[in-house]
């Protein structure tokens, strides 16, 4: 165990000891899951990836080929703090606390993906929730209290002046609001969009399709803020 360990620590350029299998596991799902979500122009990451994977020379081990991977996405350092992806912002700190207080989100993996299997497991999610917030997660709180169950129906009759965004290279955007469900309950996707792509700020490498999004989605607000000040000075009357 100890000589596999570093062994895959020499080959991935570990900074420091690897003291388990999972440690390079989970390093590498968090790079894998990030450039999904986050595969954005003009790197692609997913793209750059796979390409340095393929592009390494003929005979170079499976090993040798995840590791071109990894390189092109991290770029090339002496070596790799591979505990990095478990760093919490403050961000992450609330996300987390939301995905267990509100949105239990059932993400597992089944054997037919070329990723190892990995079940969602509520009995432990729920244990580890409980550890770190001490909040029990309620799993059929949002489909209960927003109508998830038939979405559009009650964001038909109940919301207003909601956009829902999607990039669909975002694996996300397959559980998104993808079509217009009123006059002010609006979907705006782009085809080669990330997840949060358009709220980021603005680049002067940013694509003309994004910029006509974010465009879009500004004045689609405005002329809700306009029809706002409308009524309020015909009540005023």
């Amino acid at each position: 165990m100890q000589y596999g360990l570093s062994f895959l620590g020499n080959k991935f350029k570990i900074c420091g000891p690897l003291h388990s299998p999972q440690e390079l596991k989970g390093y590498l799902e968090s790079i894998y899951t990030a450039a999904a979500q986050y595969n954005a122009p003009p790197e692609y990451p997913v793209s750059m990836i796979c390409s340095a994977i393929d592009g390494e020379p003929t005979g170079t081990d499976i090993l040798g080929r995840i590791f071109a991977g990894v390189n092109s996405y991290k770029k090339s350092y002496p070596c790799y703090h591979i505990n990095d992806y478990s760093y919490q912002s403050e961000s992450s700190l609330g996300w987390t606390w939301q995905t267990c207080s509100e949105m239990v989100m059932p993400i597992g993996r089944s054997i037919n993906t070329m990723f190892q299997p990995s079940h969602f497991n509520l009995d432990r999610f729920i244990q580890q929730c409980e550890r770190t917030y001490g909040v029990t997660p309620r799993p059929h709180w949002v489909t209960t209290y927003y109508g998830g169950h038939d979405i559009k129906l009650i964001l038909r009759r109940f919301a207003s002046n909601i956009i829902f965004s999607n990039g669909l290279k975002d694996p996300y955007s397959s559980g998104g609001v993808l079509e217009d469900i009123s006059e002010s309950v609006l979907a705006v996707s782009t085809v080669n969009g990330s997840h949060c792509l358009d709220i980021h700020l603005p680049a002067q490498s940013d694509p003309s399709w994004l910029v006509e999004q974010r465009n879009k989605e500004v004045e689609i607000i405005d002329g809700w803020i306009t029809k706002y000040y409308a009524d309020l000075l015909v009540l005023k009357k």
